[in-house]
């Protein structure tokens, strides 16, 4: 079955397409002003069914913005601050002996939120960081033995800061290969941080948001991502050369893996989803790989900011379809 033309876009009747445009809409505006481009990128990541990591210096408004969308999604929400001696049943929870049922109780974790922000994951020791990859993978945990199912909609936020800073574990490769998306947050508009330095932060104003969605229509419109927009042959075709040509460039010891391109594609989805079109054009692709893509390079030489830039050149090299 072919697309849709592209002039049919605006009459698209998407499933809560335009409520959550109306979030998007809202915290752009009224709570994380400067913002939307990350803004945008944590939902794509929550349609994707994906999780989404921050790197950026603390300071600039990280966990204003898991809390606030997890308010304004109607989502519950729970929050890991990474220290050196956190342990991972501090995130999974534990089983305590209660004398009154003579018998042990298992007591959730914070990981058994809709919405974790896993805050300085980077300051966690490596055991403790392994302990999110069944979590953010299969959405459960496993504990004693035990298996416990993750609610739905599961989305984490983790933040990094810069390996440089002191204290900081760099995240190995298959806890990075979890995360959907990579962006940072930047500093804000001039004339946005004035504001702030006068009024104060929203953190206040993020308490009192009331939901605009429920769980049942997250996860509706997910199914709507998977199932409703077409990804046709010639861009599948594109994907498979951008993907094909990372492994093959000559800086890198890795390029993307299989799972790397699904990611690829389903936040291509996602992102067509939200302009209103039922089919992905190469434009989507193309807008999402650095996020999706750049943090899953393996370079000869160690360094993000020519990760990036290896990821741009490939970008430019490989021919994109037309018609």
């Amino acid at each position: 079955m072919s697309p849709p033309h592209s002039d049919d876009a605006a009459a698209l009747a998407l499933p809560h397409r335009a409520i959550i445009l109306g979030a998007i809409d809202y915290l752009c505006r009224k709570v994380l002003q400067g913002k939307c481009h990350t803004v945008h990128q944590a939902m794509i990541a929550l349609l994707a069914g994906g999780h989404l990591l921050l790197e950026d210096m603390p300071g600039l408004g990280k966990t204003t913005l898991a809390l606030a969308l997890a308010r304004i999604l109607g989502l519950s929400y729970g929050r890991v601050q990474c220290t050196s001696d956190l342990l991972p049943s501090d995130i999974t929870g534990l089983s305590v002996y209660d004398r009154r049922e003579s018998s042990f109780r298992f007591v959730p974790g914070p990981i058994f939120n809709q919405v974790v922000l896993v805050d300085e994951i980077n300051r966690a020791m490596p055991k403790t960081q392994s302990a999110l990859l069944e979590a953010m993978e299969e959405q459960q945990v496993t504990v004693e033995g035990k298996t416990y199912p993750l609610p739905h909609p599961f989305l984490v936020i983790a933040t990094q800061n810069p390996v440089e800073m002191v204290g900081t574990y760099p995240l190995p490769e298959s806890q990075l290969d979890r995360f959907l998306l990579t962006c940072g947050l930047g500093y804000p508009p001039a004339e946005v941080e004035r504001a702030i330095f006068r009024h104060g932060s929203a953190r206040d104003d993020v308490q009192r948001l009331e939901a605009m969605l429920t769980a049942e229509q997250i996860l509706a419109a997910r199914a709507s991502v998977r199932e409703d927009v077409h990804l046709g042959e010639a861009v599948a075709d594109y994907l498979y050369r951008l993907v094909d040509a990372s492994r093959n460039h000559p800086l890198l010891l890795a390029g993307l893996s299989t799972r790397g391109g699904i990611s690829l594609a389903d936040a291509a989805r996602a992102r067509a989803w939200l302009e209103g079109r039922r089919f992905v054009v190469p434009e989507d692709v193309q807008a999402e790989a650095m996020a999706v893509g750049a943090h899953r390079l393996l370079l000869r030489e160690e360094g993000s900011a020519r990760r990036k830039d290896l990821l741009r050149a490939i970008l430019q090299d490989v021919p994109v379809p037309r018609g």
